[in-house]
């Protein structure tokens, strides 16, 4: 049986004894509902009004026995729950009820397990192009330094390698998750969970060591980043192609508000452009999108591919324009 909150609990001990003193004044004095209550209340609270009407011997002794047991309780149970209120764990509940009340709903986000740097960017970068996403993370000095500056943020405060704080997350209905634990062990541990407990999910997953990426790749995660290889790699390519580089930047970054880069899955395509040339696709409901690239079903990319390449099943085509025009795309496909 799941535990009642506690500001449940203390409302149920305060009604519970309300309750038997009420049955009790009116079976034995024969008091009617509302009398049995006033003489309950001025009983357990001590406050001494006259009785309602002289108590009968067994209403006295009722009195005694219900005075002796109930006092002690009833004041133990109101003085908890003003300090359930005054400490503001109440607010608390309410605030993590509503939580769990919108990680409920979600469908198709993103879970970010590890709110560090790294986990941070990606979940600004997810924001910037309007993904849903849930971040993961024990550390609440992480959680709070972003809660400061974004209040709507989703998040559990947890051990991400824990499978129950993955399932609260919606891991079974999620469409992709970030591991970006500080430990390559534990995100190896996590990879195998999220894995076993939803088979189709996409994983990424950071690496400290060249030699944890095929053990993660073997976990089941499906794409590996090395921070720091792509950190210096970037930094070189800026010395000799600056230009080139920003300008990727721009693209693919938070700073990329009118351009945006998108792909779009055969099977996301209306049954009549399905196996259609390259032409024929671009033409339809034309919204100014650009094809810069497709992903073929075994997994090779052709960039800048002819016209008259057919697009099959199993293939991506990936576009290129403003957030407008992907949006208006994206909505003729009845992505949105």
């Amino acid at each position: 049986m799941k535990r009642l909150p506690p500001l449940l609990f203390w409302f149920a001990v305060i009604l519970f004894i309300t309750m038997i003193g009420v049955i009790g004044f009116m079976l034995v004095e024969d008091f009617n509902f509302f009398d049995a209550l006033y003489m309950t209340v001025i009983t357990i609270t001590t406050i001494g009004y006259g009785e309602v009407k002289p108590l009968s011997l067994a209403g006295r002794m009722f009195n005694i026995c219900f005075i002796i047991t109930s006092f002690a309780t009833f004041t133990y149970a109101l003085a908890r729950l003003t300090r359930y209120i005054a400490s503001g764990e109440m607010q608390l509940y309410f605030k993590n009820r509503k939580l769990m009340l919108s990680l409920n709903h979600l469908n198709g986000h993103v879970i970010i397990c590890g709110f560090g740097r790294n986990g941070q960017q990606a979940g600004q970068t997810l924001k910037a192009h309007k993904v849903d996403f849930v971040a993961i993370d024990h550390t609440e000095g992480n959680i709070d330094d972003y809660v400061a500056h974004d209040p709507h943020l989703l998040y559990l405060k947890g051990d991400a390698t824990n499978d129950e704080v993955l399932k609260k997350a919606g891991i079974e209905r999620a469409q992709s998750l970030i591991c970006a634990l500080p430990t390559d062990a534990d995100n190896v541990f996590v990879v195998l969970s999220a894995r076993s407990l939803n088979p189709s999910i996409h994983i990424i997953s950071r690496a400290s060591h060249a030699s944890s990426v095929a053990k993660l790749k073997k976990a089941g995660a499906n794409n590996v980043i090395m921070p720091d290889k792509i950190g210096g790699t970037h930094m070189a390519t800026l010395v000799s192609k600056p230009d080139v580089v920003e300008f990727i930047d721009y693209l693919s970054g938070e700073e990329g508000e009118s351009i945006n880069i998108e792909s779009v899955a055969y099977d996301k395509l209306p049954p009549e452009i399905r196996d259609a040339s390259l032409k024929a696709i671009m033409d339809w409901k034309k919204t100014g999108v650009n094809c810069i690239g497709i992903k073929h079903k075994n997994g090779k990319f052709l960039i800048n591919p002819p016209d008259d390449t057919v697009v099959s099943e199993g293939m991506k085509v990936f576009v290129l324009g403003t957030r407008i025009q992907i949006h208006k795309m994206k909505h003729n496909v009845g992505e949105e």
